[in-house]
């Protein structure tokens, strides 16, 4: 990425992050308590010929996998924006955060990443599971790492994951069934001892409050429960032409609710930059 991409790039997370933290005001304070691994996005629900955007206004976008909406941050190359698999897969690996990313301290957990050819799908008893990827979606990749505990605070474990889809009509359908999922599952099972509760969600797309560097986001905040303990947890699911970026942050012992949306502003961010420099647009 050219210098200049890079200077205009550097205000990103504070951006990011005041979108989210207006997010959390609408939709109210979540709790706090104890550990283990956040849960995963969605990856697409059917296509639509006449989608929504996840703020609920119609979508301009055109049906062909490199347009973009009318009013979008970024245009993408089209000769770079994945067709196949296998260039899907490569663009997922190259967004997609690795330990060191997030800071010097983390670390991964184990397993480190998702399986190949699968997505996490939220099913009609809502539990999260993982499923081949589902028609519109050409590559799936969620990477989970952790921060280690220290003295007087817990572990954060987290989550970045990339999604991409053959057209912008199934990237911005995953922002609609992210924005809506909360209202049929207020409560998540991740597995058997782990749970989401107390779920609320709110979209912001381009152009509106502060985000001017996305086509659209999610921003959903709630509880993780394991067995009885309980922590804050946030989730951005952030959407740039036919890319989607989910990130989820579980919370721990000693940490603030601005400190974990910093995380993950901050990871949405560094992802932004990278879709941008994969797929060689000019602003």
């Amino acid at each position: 990425m050219d210098d200049n991409a890079g200077r205009g790039r550097a205000a990103w997370p504070w951006r990011v992050m005041a979108t989210a933290a207006a997010a959390a005001v609408v939709l109210g304070g979540c709790g706090s308590g104890d550990d283990d691994k956040a849960a995963e996005p969605s990856p697409s629900a059917s296509s639509r010929s006449a989608t929504p955007t996840a703020s609920g206004s119609p979508s301009s976008s055109s049906s062909a996998g490199g347009d973009a909406t009318s009013l979008t941050p970024f245009q993408a190359d089209p000769a770079q924006v994945p067709k196949t698999k296998p260039q899907a897969e490569a663009l997922a690996a190259a967004v997609a955060l690795k330990p060191e990313a997030w800071g010097a301290d983390f670390r991964a957990q184990q397993p480190a990443a998702s399986a190949p050819g699968t997505a996490a799908v939220l099913d009609e008893q809502c539990r999260w599971e993982r499923r081949s990827l589902p028609q519109g979606v050409l590559a799936s990749l969620s990477r989970y790492s952790e921060l280690p505990g220290t003295t007087g605070k817990g572990e954060i474990k987290v989550t970045a994951a990339v999604t991409v889809h053959a057209t912008v009509l199934d990237a911005d359908d995953q922002l609609s069934t992210t924005l809506e999922e909360p209202l049929r599952c207020r409560e998540q099972q991740v597995r058997t001892d782990e749970r989401i509760s107390g779920l609320m969600s709110t979209g912001t797309p381009y152009g509106q409050g502060e985000n001017t560097y996305s086509d659209d986001q999610v921003v959903e905040i709630g509880s993780y429960l394991t067995g009885t303990a309980k922590q804050s947890y946030f989730w951005f699911v952030t959407r740039l032409g036919t890319v989607t970026l989910a990130v989820s942050v579980k919370g721990a012992k000693g940490y603030t609710d601005s400190e974990l949306n910093r995380f993950g502003s901050q990871a949405t961010s560094t992802m932004l930059s990278r879709v941008e420099f994969e797929l060689g647009g000019k602003n």
